[in-house]
């Protein structure tokens, strides 16, 4: 009798398992049920008759890559959105998830983006009604409106009807939007108690500085102190998103769990006793790492956002921020706003100055985290911290290390098959061989299955 294998192992790859040891050749990785049973050298692991045997030697494997911080549906020009009936954007949310996938990045952490659909698409993946990227998502930045608002890209709604800018803005304010920068702190705090008890959202995001104008506060110190305190009491994580050293430095003090971009700040640069604090605490920071030569050629171009031509300067100040960082120990995370653009973006008023010919565009969902690798090893990270900084760094920001980021007995088969060494080069993340998510190989090649933006 034939007896049927019920556990997988892969066999004889150089495992990094996401935990800083040193690599380990001829390893062992043993799956069932979705999980990671076991995990160390070949020659020490017993094979019983139900264990099916999987020979990737002469590989390399790691967990499947994270994303600290996406937007699967930031192409929001009305080309794209009013193609799609109102608030109905789950196909483009489910292509921007198995673009995600197709490049290796397992889990996303979605921060910005229109709350039922992306709450639709996840929870189709997790039943397994479709493949894509693990979705975890704020839905809203809480303080902030929707993308015709003023925090965003109003100029993208001119000849728009305000019923139709507020109809759209209205699936990514869902009652936490700029209204709330008028309240009392009790009033936001119920205000983010409703929308954490109804939205079904996975952890709190809220502006602590304006998004357009990044130089001012938008929420008062206990204002933030309550959206924090109402996160945790929900079992949460609270992040916030930073763009100036007040803002940075009212963020920490009101607990928050993860700064976002917390390596902008704007025309200033991060005062050394925030930088010591973030080190001290562990404070995980989303950085946004850009390369060399996308930094002369951004530098080169000047373009506006808003009507303010002092990005370059703001550049400066990140790059002498992002240095500090690195250089001081701080624990960072792999981001950089990305997500799927459509092949108008590249003539777009407000996406063609920011991409059209310049390099290593810093925002392409299942490309631009290979930049992001090669930026970190310029800014003098490791090769293994930026392996760290895309797998169990995000993990264990997000509260989820016993579920990603690392290969370890217990965390779910999300395994990433590499031909090359990663810590060799950061393009070998591109050179995959197999994708495992939820101990499943994944058909890569076939992802998106129903190109749109892509197409």
């Amino acid at each position: 009798m034939t007896v049927q294998a019920t556990r997988t192992a892969f066999i004889g790859a150089i495992l990094i398992d996401g935990t800083g040891s040193a690599p380990l050749a001829n390893s062992a990785v043993v799956v069932e049920d979705e999980r990671i049973t076991w995990a160390g050298s070949a020659t020490e692991l017993d094979r019983p008759s139900d264990v099916r045997i999987v020979d990737i030697s002469g590989k390399y494997l790691i967990p499947g890559l994270l994303d600290a911080n996406v937007h699967l549906l930031i192409h929001v020009d009305p080309d794209v959105l009013l193609r799609y009936d109102p608030g109905c954007y789950d196909e483009l949310v489910l292509e921007a998830a198995q673009v995600a996938l197709r490049a290796g990045i397992t889990t996303v952490f979605d921060t910005w983006g229109p709350l039922e659909s992306l709450r639709r698409v996840r929870d189709r993946i997790n039943a397994r009604e479709t493949v894509g990227s693990r979705i975890f998502c704020a839905g809203n930045i809480i303080g902030n409106g929707g993308p015709y608002s003023p925090d965003f890209f109003p100029d993208l709604a001119a000849g728009l009807s305000s019923a139709v800018v507020d109809r759209i803005n209205q699936h990514w304010e869902q009652g936490v939007g700029a209204e709330l920068t008028w309240m009392s702190a009790e009033d936001v705090r119920l205000a983010v108690r409703e929308y954490i008890a109804t939205a079904g959202i996975d952890f709190v995001k809220y502006a602590a500085s304006s998004h357009a104008h990044s130089r001012f506060i938008a929420l008062s110190p206990d204002a933030q102190r309550a959206i924090v305190e109402e996160a945790h009491a929900a079992g949460m994580t609270a992040q916030a998103c930073v763009q100036s050293p007040e803002a940075l430095k009212l963020a920490i003090e009101a607990g928050v769990d993860l700064l976002q971009h917390g390596d902008v700040t704007g025309l200033r640069p991060m005062p050394q006793e925030t930088l010591d604090l973030i080190v001290e605490r562990r404070l995980p920071c989303a950085a946004f790492f850009y390369t060399r030569r996308h930094t002369a050629a951004f530098q080169e171009r000047k373009p506006h956002w808003h009507g303010n031509n002092a990005w370059g300067e703001v550049m400066v100040v990140k790059e002498a921020n992002d240095r500090n960082l690195v250089k001081a120990g701080a624990k960072l995370l792999l981001a950089n706003d990305m997500g799927v653009y459509g092949p108008t973006a590249e003539t777009s008023p407000m996406w063609g100055p920011f991409q059209a010919g310049i390099p290593d565009v810093p925002t392409h969902l299942g490309r631009s985290h290979i930049f992001w690798l090669r930026a970190a090893g310029e800014h003098g990270l490791t090769p293994m911290d930026a392996l760290l900084a895309t797998t169990s760094n995000i993990a264990e920001a997000y509260g989820k290390a016993d579920e990603l980021g690392t290969i370890r007995p217990g965390r779910r088969a999300d395994l990433l098959i590499l031909d090359g060494d990663p810590l060799d080069d950061p393009e070998n993340y591109a050179r995959i061989a197999h994708i495992v998510k939820d101990g499943k190989f994944v058909h890569h090649d076939r992802l998106p299955e129903h190109p749109v933006l892509t197409r």
